[in-house]
């Protein structure tokens, strides 16, 4: 039996605008995670390349998560637009529990000088895995790092900028 594509959706509203929080959050992650969320994250690399469609980023988790590293390519960046698509390829459930996943992420600029964060995340499981929890706490895991490099941009205005 094949298993379908299945997909997640999340907004989350900053009142960071949108090119810092994009340049920390998500072109920037790999070296703010380990500072930021160090109960989680244990240290991140760029494996391959830097900023560019192509490159890959490595993160290598503490025991807080259910397994020990993922690698990412970056597959679409649109710097200007604040957007990006990326593919998870090794690790964080590829080849255990999830045969593809991707994500599609979006910072508009708000009202009052604020950002919008759109996240899509699509993701095909092997065939016999079933999603129980997971959605859920991908969804908390985005949500908080974005939190955090907001947390840190509003206790630092001059970064990123």
């Amino acid at each position: 039996m094949a298993s379908a594509t299945n997909s997640w959706t999340l907004e989350i509203t900053s009142p960071v605008a949108a090119p810092r929080l994009f340049r920390a959050a998500v072109m920037d992650w790999h070296t703010l995670a380990p500072k930021l969320a160090s109960h989680v994250v244990a240290g991140a690399h760029v494996v391959q390349g830097d900023a560019h469609v192509g490159s890959v980023r490595q993160f290598n988790f503490t025991s807080a998560m259910p397994f020990g590293f993922m690698k990412e390519r970056l597959e679409f960046l649109d710097a200007d637009k604040f957007e990006c698509k990326s593919t998870l390829i090794e690790g964080g459930g590829i080849g255990v529990a999830i045969e593809t996943a991707a994500s599609h992420i979006k910072v508009e600029p708000a009202a009052g000088g604020g950002s919008l964060v759109k996240v899509d995340s699509t993701y095909k499981l092997l065939p016999g895995v079933e999603v129980k929890d997971e959605i859920a706490k991908a969804k908390e895991s985005v949500a908080a790092i974005f939190k955090a490099a907001e947390a840190y941009l509003v206790a630092h205005p001059d970064a990123y900028n």
